[in-house]
């Protein structure tokens, strides 16, 4: 099914398989709504941030109340609209290309200061025991 196809539809299902949900992004870019677990991944895309029935429609990790959450929103179409408006409220903080060209310079600068500490030794070696003395 295509991404196309698939966003005709309120719900969508947003499974992590061993990393985190791929489709996520886009659902939370739409006006569909994400149905997930809670996240167990973080990426730059800030997953623990999000909280259930806020930004996402939260099922146990089985799916066994898949039917109950969807239709409670079936049957409140306030809260639904709610969620879908939180949800792309998340997804544009990471539409400013320059905004976040300039927050990854500063965590690749903040990553090279740390292997500069590492490499002339003055890293404290308790917090990085896997360093030798």
């Amino acid at each position: 099914m295509t991404v196309k196809d698939q966003l005709d539809y309120k719900f969508v299902l947003c499974p992590e398989g061993n990393d985190v949900a791929t489709n996520l992004k886009w659902v939370m870019s739409s006006k569909s709504l994400a149905v997930m677990p809670v996240p167990k991944f973080e990426t730059w895309f800030m997953e623990g941030k999000l909280v259930a029935g806020q930004h996402f429609i939260d099922v146990s990790d089985d799916y066994s109340n898949l039917d109950e959450r969807m239709e409670y929103y079936l049957t409140r179409p306030k809260e639904a609209m709610e969620v879908s408006r939180e949800a792309n409220e998340h997804v544009s903080q990471f539409i400013d290309s320059k905004r976040e060209y300039l927050i990854s310079l500063m965590v690749f600068r903040k990553y090279l200061a740390g292997c500069n500490e590492l490499l002339d030794g003055s890293s404290d070696s308790s917090r990085t025991p896997f360093l030798k003395s």
